[in-house]
């Protein structure tokens, strides 16, 4: 075997889930984004990061407006300035792999890499990303979010366990070739370098966070996390927007969402992964690549939002000290006293009148339990999943129980064509 020439330090910033674009209740957050993007910038340049890695959900959705877009190129033309070397970009569920790929070929002269569809050889997602001195420092298994339709292929007469199957089975497979090639690339270089995976996907195990969509039919939410060859070095994941470590190992993470997706959301920290390679030892075999030192940087809260929930005695309190503070926050209210208050939205506007306080949603609880018409209920579509509506529309219809599961199932089918759907690619 060959001697493994000398890689030296390398520093890989890990972030995902972005979504740019994305509202809270109606409000725009593009000031949000902003200072996320300037945070990140000023972190990249005082870590002196050479490799930043984004897994997925770049947007919102799959037609970002114009000022999206701008945040994006604005930020990728500010890394490509900076020390950074390089920037891998792959899709996620929300992306249009279309959109994203449309400036490819021009940003990959700044040194920015975007997969966002499985391309048409493997070979493509497996990055060897060099130094300043053009020498190999890392590859990178840059895997997107694996469709449906582009890993499985439909065969008539399978029942949905079949077809989970056969997918968990066309991921793990994928993620075995791409490693494998990963792996014959560094045999080959003769040079000590870390191969790093990346993929947009949610595996067992895992906490979720507000707004993720289940990305496959039925229970394939999930997949073991065991689908990801041991020979990674560290595994850059997207989807779940809480910050974890899958199944306890410190290099195969989530970063999560740098911003909080929804009141959920509202006490949870959010981060970016530090990943620090030491230099190699020359006199190792060519795959020993030194453990990376892995840190989480906390993201700063840039906008504050807070749920207050309780009676309205205690709401008040909350209110109060609230508008002692003078900070601009947005807030969710989930009335759940005893007492029938009709007019809780009133009262909530005249208590924060005047104020920094800005109330986005209200939910009266109470309200709804007694209430004799849904109408006058305060829970809107916006409230629910939209499974949970579709479940509701079979229990008004009062639709047998035993018709419900082929019905849930066609309709999981049809949301996901839907969602899968790149409407930029007519």
């Amino acid at each position: 075997m060959n001697q493994a020439e000398p890689v030296p330090n390398t520093r890989i910033l890990h972030t995902s889930d972005w979504h740019i674009g994305r509202t809270l209740y109606g409000r725009h957050r593009y000031a949000e984004f902003t200072a996320f993007f300037d945070w990140l910038h000023a972190t990249i340049v005082e870590h002196q990061v050479d490799i930043l890695l984004v897994a997925g959900d770049i947007f919102h959705t799959t037609t970002p407006s114009n000022k999206a877009q701008q945040l994006y190129y604005d930020f990728l033309c500010r890394i490509a300035a900076s020390s950074c070397r390089h920037l891998v970009v792959t899709a996620g569920n929300h992306d249009s792999p279309t959109f994203l790929n449309a400036p490819r070929e021009l940003l990959r002269v700044l040194h920015i890499h975007v997969l966002a569809s499985l391309p048409a050889s493997l070979a493509e997602e497996v990055l060897v990303l060099k130094d300043q001195a053009g020498e190999p420092e890392a590859i990178i298994c840059a895997v997107p979010f694996l469709r449906d339709r582009e890993i499985r292929t439909a065969t008539a007469g399978q029942n949905m366990e079949d077809r989970e199957q056969d997918l968990v089975q066309g991921i793990r497979q994928h993620y075995s070739k791409v490693c494998a090639a990963a792996e014959a690339k560094r045999t080959a270089l003769a040079r000590a370098v870390p191969i790093i995976g990346m993929g947009h996907l949610f595996t067992a195990g895992g906490v979720e966070g507000d707004g993720e969509r289940k990305l496959y039919v039925g229970s394939l939410g999930q997949v073991d996390a065991n689908i990801f060859p041991p020979m990674l070095d560290y595994l850059a994941l997207g989807h779940l927007h809480c910050p974890q470590k899958v199944g306890g190992n410190e290099t195969r993470r989530y970063s999560g969402a740098p911003l909080v997706m929804g009141f959920g959301e509202a006490e949870k920290q959010k981060s970016v992964c530090l990943i620090n390679f030491p230099a190699a030892d020359p006199t190792g075999p060519t795959a020993s690549t030194p453990a990376p030192a892995v840190n989480t940087l906390a993201v700063p809260v840039f906008q504050p939002i807070k749920r207050i929930q309780g009676n309205w005695e205690h709401i008040q309190t909350e209110l109060t000290t609230l508008q002692l503070e003078g900070r601009t926050v947005w807030l969710e209210v989930i009335y759940q006293g005893e007492e029938l208050i009709s007019d809780l939205r009133q009262r909530l506007d005249e208590a924060v009148a005047g104020t920094a306080l800005k109330i986005l949603r209200v939910h009266n609880r109470r309200i709804i339990e007694q209430a004799l018409h849904p109408v006058e209920a305060e829970e809107t579509l916006a409230d629910l999943q939209h499974e949970e509506v579709f479940t509701r529309c079979l229990d008004a219809h009062e639709i047998p129980a035993e018709q419900r599961p082929s019905l849930l199932a066609a309709y999981q089918e049809i949301t996901l064509a839907l969602e899968q759907d790149d409407p930029m690619a007519t």
